[in-house]
């Protein structure tokens, strides 16, 4: 069973910053595509950011030049240093991954930024 696991959420002051990280279960995992998705309160799931094998990204307009995703493939592993956090970043951050037959999500992790 693929399991996503987050770590790296909790508490921050605006301006401050945080790195989040998603570790996928089992060696033999590869994603075509990996991922960040948040969703605050009362609002719809967005993507956050991207990235593929290769190390292509995509950003949502909100964060770009804030946040930076990156992964390594020999862990397993995508990173999300989030810099700069305003109050809009408070969320539950979810990590994505999509392989050739499955699209898998981790159980979320949360990021409130105080003012």
């Amino acid at each position: 069973q693929v399991q996503l696991v987050e770590s790296g959420g909790g508490l921050v002051q605006a301006g401050g910053s945080l790195r989040l990280s998603c570790a996928a279960s089992g060696s033999s995992f590869t994603s075509n595509v990996m991922g960040w998705y948040r969703q605050a309160p009362g609002k719809q799931r967005e993507l956050v950011a991207a990235i593929i094998r290769g190390g292509s990204t995509d950003y949502a307009d909100a964060v770009k030049g804030r946040f930076t995703i990156s992964r390594d493939n020999a862990k397993n592993t995508v990173y999300l240093p989030m810099n700069s956090l305003k109050r809009g970043a408070t969320a539950v951050y979810y990590c994505n991954g999509v392989s050739d037959y499955s699209t898998y999500w981790g159980q979320g992790t949360q990021v409130t930024v105080s003012s």
